[in-house]
Formats: structure tokens, sequence, C-alpha cells
């Protein structure tokens, strides 16, 4: 029996393959941003680009980040901490002291500091959708399946990968196709 070469597939019936095996496609259209790193930046570090308060507050959250890397959870929750006391404007650190919240298993706190992040943020750029990511991932572990749906496509809309990837793995029907049709599909 002679196999199916992808050569031999009609237009139509590559790019339904496509949207299948290309996550970055859901139902077929383009569902997200193509350029995922349009949103470098923070808006409200761009507007305080100047300003020391914003610096101190940066580099503070960047140390927090190297301590947690290394384990110090504790330490990096007061850097973060002094970090938001400097500039209590900023998302960014809000968003980081959330993560290193649900590292600790204070996953209440970490909802706070997340929803203040968002607030902040008004779910745009880098933090708005790295917190979006974070509080659907807080809803996906609490049951609200329907919340972080919509958090993931807030967040995809954004240019997350990793929101896009959680959208499909919310859909068990898509999964279950997607799982078939590569084992049925040897390209």
């Amino acid at each position: 029996m002679n196999r199916l070469k992808k050569e031999d597939l009609s237009e139509r019936d590559r790019q339904v393959l496509e949207s299948i095996f290309n996550p970055s496609q859901i139902g077929g259209e383009e569902y997200l941003l193509q350029d995922e790193e349009k949103h470098l930046t923070d808006p409200q570090d761009a507007d305080d680009v100047d300003d020391p308060r914003v610096k101190e507050s940066q580099r503070l959250e960047i140390e927090a980040i190297a301590l947690t890397n290394a384990g110090k959870l504790n330490e990096a929750l007061e850097i973060l901490g002094k970090s938001i006391e400097t500039a209590p404007h900023r998302p960014a650190p809000w968003n980081n002291r959330a993560q290193v919240h649900c590292l600790l298993g204070q996953e209440i706190d970490a909802l706070k500091d997340v929803e203040r992040a968002l607030e902040l943020s008004e779910g745009n750029g880098r933090t708005g959708c790295r917190a979006l990511c974070q509080r659907g991932i807080l809803k996906r572990k609490n049951a609200d399946t329907d919340g972080a749906r919509e958090d993931f496509e807030a967040a995809a809309r954004l240019g997350s990968h990793f929101a896009r990837t959680q959208l499909i793995e919310l859909n068990p029907y898509a999964a279950l196709c997607n799982q078939m049709l590569r084992e049925v599909t040897k390209f």
C-alpha cells in the first residue's frame, strides 16, 4: 500500500492539516499576532524611562528575579516588596511577586498581586500578557475552566505562545483530534 504524501494533497487539505498541526492556528484561522514580541515593553515603564524611582524599582526587580532563580524565594519576596514600594505604579514587580507567591504555595496572595498587575497594566504590554497567563493558570488549577479560557484567549491575542498552548489543552476535542491525526498521517 502506498503512503499518502503531503504533495499529493489538495491545497485545501493541506490548509486543514496545517490548522490542526500548527498551534498558531485554531479553527483554521490565524488566532494570534504573527510577531509575538510586539509587546516587549510595558507602556508604564516607557513613559517613565528617566524616572530614578522606576530605574531603582527595575534594579530591585532584577535582583529579586536572580534570587528566585537561586531558590531564595523569601528574600526575593522581600526585594520585590521594596521594588513595589519604590514605584507602586509599575505592574511588573506586582506580577513577579505573584509568581514568587505561587512558588511558595501562597495562591491567595498571588491572585491579589496578579489582579493589581492587571489593573496597573490595563491588560496590555508584556506584564499584562504574563499576568493574564498567570491568572489563567490559577483559575485552571482551581477548576475555573471558563475563566482560564478567557484569560488565555486575551493573552493569546497579545501574542503569548504559552496561552495558545493552554487553549489547545483546554479543548479536549482538538487535543484528541490532533493526537489521532498525528498517528494516522506521518509526514
